[in-house]
């Protein structure tokens, strides 16, 4: 395998990670409109994500157009259901129009969506190669890590490393796998509210299907300690708690910040429960968190 990665400067790394800031939102593929886009980069939020395995990257040009300098990734394009050649033709054309500011996040998905997965390091290390020749430089990309053959290849091969559904206690490990010089952005889960009850009732369902019912997903989490007593009948309260942020607008903020106390350069907010979260995220990046 080529670690093509660290011929990059540390410097040029470093601008590029800088570029996402330190906290961005998560959204499925299409969830935020123009206006929106426009509401979250003025809030301060540093990126957009969007979610939902596209097959293609053309909508992204809504979010680009309606914004000035916020980063936009995606998280994930899946490999399973796209091309790479096309892919990167798509890239080439975003960074015709709107030059810097998008980053490709790929990754495999999960075995129980796709007939053809196989090993997951060996086809996105294929698709990575097909990247290569078509040009879409190793400093744009990021891919969906969970376990430490993935965040190597993210350290090796891209900018760094785009986990999903996983708490501080993961972004740990991760840094420690990934090295210093490596972007790591996980996503995390909130819902606004004081009680913890029907906080839960909004962030059990998303959490429980499909993820816990996932092999990487489960597989992740056990590896982090979490039982099968956890991850059943829609996940312990416990394991909930863990993986969805809730309370106060400053107790989310404190939850999700941990990531970066444990060694994160950003972290990716999605609101749950909210069809239009930009109240719920100005309230979050407003937040001030008790030392």
């Amino acid at each position: 395998m080529r670690s093509v990665a660290h011929s990059m400067t540390t410097s040029d790394r470093a601008a590029h990670i800088e570029r996402f800031g330190t906290h961005g939102t998560w959204g499925w593929f299409g969830r935020f409109s123009p206006e929106e886009s426009q509401q979250i980069e003025d809030l301060g939020y540093g990126t957009i994500w969007l979610g939902g395995s596209p097959k293609h990257l053309r909508p992204i040009r809504k979010v680009l157009a309606a914004t000035q300098n916020i980063t936009v990734a995606t998280g994930i394009v899946n490999i399973w259901n796209t091309d790479a050649a096309t892919i990167a033709d798509e890239f080439a054309d975003l960074e015709n129009d709107f030059g810097g500011r998008f980053y490709l996040g790929i990754g495999a998905g999960h075995p129980e969506a796709t007939a053809e997965y196989e090993k997951p390091y060996d086809a996105v290390s294929r698709y990575l190669d097909t990247l290569d020749a078509k040009g879409v430089p190793v400093e744009r990309r990021v891919l969906a890590a969970l376990g430490p053959r993935m965040l190597r290849l993210s350290a090796d091969r891209a900018l760094g490393a785009h986990p999903y559904l996983t708490p501080p206690s993961h972004t740990k490990i991760a840094r420690e796998t990934l090295g210093a010089d490596s972007l790591l952005a996980p996503e995390h889960k909130v819902v606004l509210g004081i009680d913890p009850e029907a906080a839960r009732a909004v962030g059990r369902p998303p959490v429980d299907q499909p993820y816990l019912h996932l092999r990487n997903y489960t597989s992740n989490l056990k590896r982090l300690g979490w039982t099968d007593a956890d991850i059943e009948n829609g996940g312990s309260d416990a394991l909930i708690d863990a993986l969805v942020a809730h309370g106060t607008a400053a107790q989310v903020r404190a939850q999700v910040d941990e990531h970066l106390a444990a060694g994160a350069n950003h972290v990716a907010v999605q609101v749950l429960g909210s069809e239009t979260p930009v109240e719920e995220l100005a309230a979050i990046i407003g937040a001030q968190v008790s030392a």
